[in-house]
């Protein structure tokens, strides 16, 4: 699948598996293997970014995986995202879609939306909300079917 089609098509909460193709090399190749890992892994989606025109600029469409948390003792320090533009020419997978029931919490910012968390009820959303305070933060129940409504405040070029 493509950055364009994931884009398209995959809600936000989705599982994403991407890859550029090549096989894992052996371990004992350290650089190669941490090339390779650069190019190939797994994020949850949680956000994405209309196409973007300005006089001094123009910036693709794309989307944002969060590839993990760091921290320890329940206190995360680091979160690794990873920022996609439409035209990657990486390969990519929708793994698992959120399903029907399950909560998104979400905030908005110059009218795009961002998972801050994927709850599997609303009871665990609304815990963790309030154990991580978060302005305007918002839930959103899973539909089944769920419908993708990428941004579209700057429109996209054809």
């Amino acid at each position: 699948m493509s950055a364009q089609l994931i884009y398209d098509t995959a809600p936000l909460g989705s599982l994403i598996r991407y890859s550029n193709g090549e096989p894992r090399p052996p371990q004992r190749f350290t650089r190669k293997l941490k090339a390779w890992n650069h190019d190939n892994g797994i994020g949850r989606l949680v956000e994405r970014t209309a196409q973007e025109v300005r006089s001094t600029r123009q910036s693709p469409a794309g989307f944002c995986l969060r590839l993990g948390n760091y921290g320890s003792q329940g206190i995360i320090a680091v979160v690794v995202r990873r920022h996609y533009s439409v035209e990657s020419t990486l390969h990519f997978e929708i793994v698992e879609m959120p399903k029907p029931g399950m909560v998104r919490v979400l905030t908005s910012s110059v009218a795009r939306d961002e998972l801050r968390f994927l709850a599997p009820d609303i009871a665990s959303a609304q815990d963790w909300l309030a154990r991580n305070r978060y302005t305007d933060a918002r839930f959103e129940i899973v539909d089944d079917p769920d419908p993708v409504m990428p941004p579209s405040y700057l429109g996209r070029a054809a």
